[in-house]
């Protein structure tokens, strides 16, 4: 089963930026799709972004023009470029792999937005 690690995580104002990195253990061009989703105290899991094999992209409503999707083959790693970030962008982010509709999950990257 392919494994999935998270980095890039932190605490920052609102405002600012911070760029999330997610390495497979697997060719990343073999799944059918890789993204992110979030999760937070009180909240339901949230869908961030979502990047097929043909590079095909979605975002969730809440973070459409702010977030940014993007990946690096060579390195078999998933970015995820996050401007803009409110308070209520906190939470856990998590890197998925979908294969067949099923998606395989890393144990996330903690990212806290707050003065």
């Amino acid at each position: 089963q392919v494994q999935l690690v998270e980095s890039g995580g932190g605490l920052v104002q609102p405002g600012g930026s911070l760029k999330l990195s997610c390495v497979a253990s697997a060719d990343i061009l073999s799944a059918d799709a890789m993204g992110w989703i979030r999760e937070a105290p009180g909240k339901q899991r949230e869908f961030v972004a979502h990047m097929s094999r043909l590079g095909v992209i979605q975002y969730g409503d809440s973070v459409k023009g702010r977030f940014t999707i993007a990946r690096d083959a060579a390195k078999d790693t998933v970015y995820l470029q996050m401007n803009n970030l409110k308070p209520e962008d906190t939470g856990a982010y998590l890197c998925y792999w979908q294969m067949l509709s099923k998606n395989t999950y890393g144990r996330g990257t903690q990212v806290t937005v707050s003065n």
